[in-house]
């Protein structure tokens, strides 16, 4: 069982750390049939708020300088937009299937405490690995349909690399 649950936390790492092109949520759901639902959400919540550390200690030094660089922050009424609730903007981003990336980059961005980071990226990924963990619990899907769902998952994350956007002349 041990091995399975380090394979998972690496995934989860692997799949959410900086601009991760894997998807999570077949892996998740055919853990989540294997080790059973909290097990796979409590493991792969771990191995997310490890990516989230990871980038934050990366990209947050990286923008200061960038910022530095070209004299400028955040733009102000996004900071305000993102300043009003930050903690939820996250959380929900987190749990939700919008993209998560740019509310991560406007958290970097605005300086928002690790701490706080952390724990958003907590509270809105672990009902979400929940859920998922569940489904494939309850629902025991197959795994060529997992293997299918992580492929068609991986397709727009790869069109940019096999077919790169033509400037517009």
């Amino acid at each position: 069982m041990i091995p399975a649950l380090l394979a998972l936390f690496a995934y989860a790492f692997v799949s959410n750390v900086a601009l991760a092109i894997v998807p999570h949520e077949p892996v998740v759901i055919w853990y989540g049939a294997r080790l059973g639902i909290w097990v796979t959400a409590v493991v792969a919540t771990a191995g997310t708020v490890a990516a989230a550390w990871v980038d934050h200690r990366l990209f947050v030094p990286l923008l200061e300088r960038v910022a530095a660089k070209r004299g400028g922050a955040a733009p102000r009424g996004v900071a305000r937009l993102f300043a009003r609730s930050p903690f939820a903007i996250l959380a929900l981003s987190g749990l939700t299937p919008l993209p998560f990336f740019p509310f991560k980059a406007l958290a970097f961005r605005t300086h928002y405490p690790l701490g706080a980071y952390l724990a958003a990226v907590a509270v809105g990924r672990l009902p979400r690995y929940l859920l998922l963990a569940w489904l494939g619990l309850a629902v025991h899907v197959p795994a060529w349909l997992l293997a299918s769902l992580f492929i068609l998952l991986l397709i727009p994350s790869l069109g940019g690399l096999l077919w790169p956007r033509r400037p517009a002349n």
